[in-house]
Formats: structure tokens, C-alpha cells, sequence
């Protein structure tokens, strides 16, 4: 299967990357000329537009900042719509919006060829590693077609159902993810006032019901310091308000969720779009003069976990 991968970001660099480790034949697209220089030095070839790509190509990945994006990717003059052929198979792995999926995956019918949306979740860190996980909305033939490439980018690989579920349930996790990283600001803060050592507190809520994976990697970075979790402000903003809207259509009156794109909207607006997201926490520290540190805490998540091959998350069903 030769391979294309447009969007060569945080995470797009990090799958592409396992994609040519484990040996497909790939092809990268990104207007960063560095980005796709290095992976040319690894072996990769390079296209020069979207177009050129897909016509390469019998997969073609797409990662990129936001609906937006992806759509002109899609549909531009040099896109990858007018590079397709009958049999191609375009997987989406942005985060982006389930009727955007749909249309575009209409236009990828149309042409002969078959629609994936496949987000990741997990960090950038396991990212790196191969052992991500992955969501895959899509017919069962084309998730057995493409679980191969997908079991080399992810360790936990899920069919969640149809084009556009994964779209979906990745905008939910999303939207978990944040609500408990604005909840554990809270929490290292008001225990700041206590006295007591935040290395103590990080422990206690690691072994406690209080525990969760955000709190085992993003707390770590806040303690530290450098807040550096490959994930930005503008992000945080776009998924909670897909998740917001999805909500909306039906109809669900939310009361957190308004809240948290309050919250992210100040914090982007006083700190920028591509500050680090964990730096929402500095609207409470600037609030009580407070500096939430500790020692001891990697500047950085690495993922120690071997890489292993791929594995589809079964269902149990009665």
C-alpha cells in the first residue's frame, strides 16, 4: 500500500513517522519545507501539492489544524478531489466536525473512493511511539482495508461504526480531557493555599478515584514548569466548540461546557492562541500571586511503553 500523509504538525509528524518505520512506502505534504525536508532525508518522497499526492497514492491520510483547513486541502484546484482514483481511500485524522466528514466523504464517494474519519487520542507522546489510540468511522471493509496502516501508527485501534462516529466520540474525549484539565488547575491551586507539598498532593490524587490519564501527564508539566504538552490554546477552543455544537443540534443544554470555552476564550485572549494549553492554570496564579511548581516533574511526557503492533479494541456484546 503506498501512502500519503498531508499535515506534518504535532502529531501529524509523529504518525507519518510511524507509517515510514514500519516500512510503507510514504509520500508527505506540508507547507513547512523543514518538515517534509526531514522526512525526505528518512526516505520519504515528497509532493508538491495535495493533488500530486493522491494521484501517488492508494491511501491518503489527512492531519491538519482544523475543518477548516481540511476542507481546502480537500477541495482546492491542486486538492486531493482531483487527484483521486476509484479505489483510493482517504482517511481523515484531524479533529473536525462530523458533517464536514459526511460532505466531504460524499465527494470522496463520488469519485469512486472510500472515506475514514480515524482521530487519535492519547498525546503527542504516544504519538511518537505507535501506541496511540485510534477511532475509525467507516464501513467494515474499508476499517479490515486500512487496519494495517492504522495498526502501525496506533496500539488500540476501535471501529466505532459508520463515517463520522469517530468524528464524534474524539470531540467527546476531547471535551472530558479539558473539563478535568481545568478541574485539576483548581485542585493544585486551592491545595497550594493549604501548605501542603504538591508533590504529595500529585501522589495522593494518582492513587485515588480522583486519578485520570490527564492528570498522569498533564499535572507533570504544569509542576514543572513548562506547561509543554504539544498542545495549544486554539486547539482546546476548536474541540469543546465542535463539542458544543454537536450538542447544540441536539438540542442538550449543557452548563459546563459553556463555561469551559469561557474559561479557554480568556485564557487564549490573555496568553495567545498557541500558548501551551496546560497554561490555563496561570489565570488562577496570577489570581492568588500563587506559582503552581514542584520539583522532581519531567519538562516533557515520553512515552516508555515498547512499541507493539496494532490491535482492534473488540466490543463485547450479549
Amino acid at each position: 500500500m503506498k501512502v500519503g500523509f498531508i499535515g506534518l504538525g504535532n502529531v501529524g509528524a509523529k504518525l507519518a513517522g510511524s507509517v515510514l518505520r514500519n516500512g510503507f512506502d510514504l509520500t508527505v505534504r506540508d507547507l513547512d519545507s523543514s518538515a517534509t525536508g526531514e522526512f525526505s532525508r528518512l526516505g520519504a518522497h515528497v509532493a508538491n501539492s495535495p493533488k500530486e499526492l493522491a494521484e501517488r497514492c492508494d491511501a491518503i491520510i489527512t492531519c491538519l489544524p482544523s475543518p477548516r483547513i481540511s476542507a481546502s486541502v480537500m477541495e482546492d484546484e491542486d486538492g486531493v478531489l482531483a487527484g483521486l482514483s476509484e479505489g483510493n481511500i482517504w482517511i481523515e485524522m484531524s479533529t473536525t466536525d462530523q458533517q464536514e466528514v459526511l460532505r466531504l466523504g460524499a465527494l470522496v464517494s463520488e469519485r469512486g473512493a472510500f472515506a475514514a474519519d480515524c482521530p487519535v487520542s492519547g498525546g503527542c507522546h504516544r504519538a511518537a511511539t505507535g501506541n496511540i489510540a485510534i477511532f475509525a468511522g467507516c464501513d467494515r471493509i474499508v476499517f479490515d482495508a486500512v487496519f494495517p496502516l492504522l495498526g502501525a501508527m496506533g496500539r488500540r485501534v476501535l471501529h466505532t461504526g459508520p463515517l463520522g462516529t469517530a468524528s464524534i466520540l474524539k470531540v467527546v474525549t476531547n471535551y472530558l480531557a479539558t473539563a478535568n484539565l481545568v478541574s485539576i488547575c483548581e485542585a493544585l491551586v486551592t491545595t497550594e493555599t493549604t501548605g501542603i507539598d504538591l508533590a504529595t498532593a500529585y501522589e495522593a490524587i494518582k492513587i485515588s478515584s480522583g486519578n485520570s490519564f490527564v492528570h498522569e501527564t498533564e499535572s507533570q508539566v504544569i509542576l514543572n514548569g513548562s506547561r509543554d504538552i504539544n498542545f495549544t490554546m486554539d486547539l482546546v477552543l476548536k474541540d469543546i466548540s465542535l463539542f458544543q455544537e454537536i450538542a447544540e443540534r441536539g438540542q442538550v443544554p449543557l452548563e459546563i461546557s459553556p463555561l469551559l470555552i469561557n474559561i479557554f476564550q480568556d485564557a487564549q485572549d490573555r496568553y495567545g492562541a498557541r500558548e501551551w494549553s496546560p497554561n490555563v492554570i496561570k489565570r488562577l496564579e496570577e489570581a492568588t500571586d500563587l506559582v503552581i511548581q514542584a520539583p522532581g516533574f519531567p519538562a516533557e511526557i515520553i512515552d516508555y511503553e515498547p512499541e507493539a503492533p496494532g490491535e482492534e479494541v473488540v466490543i463485547a456484546k450479549s
